[in-house]
């Protein structure tokens, strides 16, 4: 399966990591949170990351605007409809992810992947509250 559209939904620390180091690779990125506050502390934070990559001479400037660019920052979930693979990375409540997960498996086809990024939530528990709990993914 070839990946060229990437979802993240939550863009705390882990959630706007993933999505950097995503977007530096090219893939095109979703990243969605609940509040447009949410969305502008991520860029400004994945923006301050770069450039500090920038300064050590490990990207160009360049490279870092192009990871950038590649982001969508938006608090609507319907733009997750094309991605071939989504990461939840919402806080670790476990009522929070299965609702996300719920939505998620109701907004994209099957072959989408979902996967989260939990540290303290059985994944299984998760995936019950999709339509496919065979196929269940952590990262």
């Amino acid at each position: 399966m070839s990946i060229s559209k990437f979802g993240v939904v939550g863009t705390g620390t882990m959630g706007n990591g993933i999505a950097q180091v995503a977007g530096q690779t090219g893939l095109d990125i979703v990243a969605v949170d609940i509040k447009q506050d949410f969305l502008d502390h991520a860029r400004a934070t994945i923006e301050k990351n770069l450039a500090r990559m920038v300064k050590k001479e490990k990207m160009t400037q360049d490279q870092a605007d192009a990871a950038v660019a590649k982001i969508t920052f938006t608090t609507d979930y319907d733009a997750l409809k094309d991605c071939e693979l989504i990461v939840e990375a919402a806080t670790e409540n476990p009522d929070i992810k299965f609702k996300i997960f719920k939505q998620l498996d109701e907004l994209t086809d099957d072959s989408v992947i979902l996967a989260s990024n939990t540290s303290t939530i059985s994944i299984t528990e998760i995936a019950a509250h999709t339509s496919r709990p065979d196929r269940k993914s952590v990262v």
